[in-house]
């Protein structure tokens, strides 16, 4: 008698659960902005052509492979003027990667930054600062 691959003395299997790579781009992306020096997350073409049309993508700027439960993230940003890039990515980096580990318990295996621009701040603020 099949009996589904359980045996006498066998463990019942777990229910499995899958997070859907959406998700994983917002969470990405919301750890991406949380960044000094982070202007936006920039979504190309693709993207503003949906926003175009009334679609908001929650992840945009940000694109997901998940492989087992292996994650590749490519992030697309404008960084502010005056900072130092390679600094600024480097925190991006490590920041996602604690954020998206942390939160779906799978791994960061690769976050790539790319710099689609660089945001200068046009108004100042009424304290003197520049407004974000």
């Amino acid at each position: 008698m099949e009996d589904g691959g359980q045996g006498p003395g066998s463990a019942p299997a777990l229910p499995s659960i899958h997070i859907a790579n959406e998700v994983i781009g917002v969470i990405a992306g919301l750890a991406a902005a949380e960044v000094a020096g982070v202007a936006e997350l920039s979504g190309g073409l693709a993207s503003g052509l949906g926003e175009m049309l009334g679609r908001k993508p929650s992840n945009r700027g940000v694109r997901v492979d998940v492989e087992g439960r292996d994650v590749d993230l490519a992030l697309h940003i404008v960084m502010r003027y005056g900072v130092r890039i390679p600094e600024v990515a480097q925190k991006v980096q490590q920041h996602v990667k604690e954020q998206v580990e942390s939160a779906t318990g799978l791994t960061v295996r690769t976050c790539d930054i790319h710099i689609q621009g660089v945001a200068f701040e046009s108004q100042e603020g009424s304290d003197g600062r520049p407004e974000a």
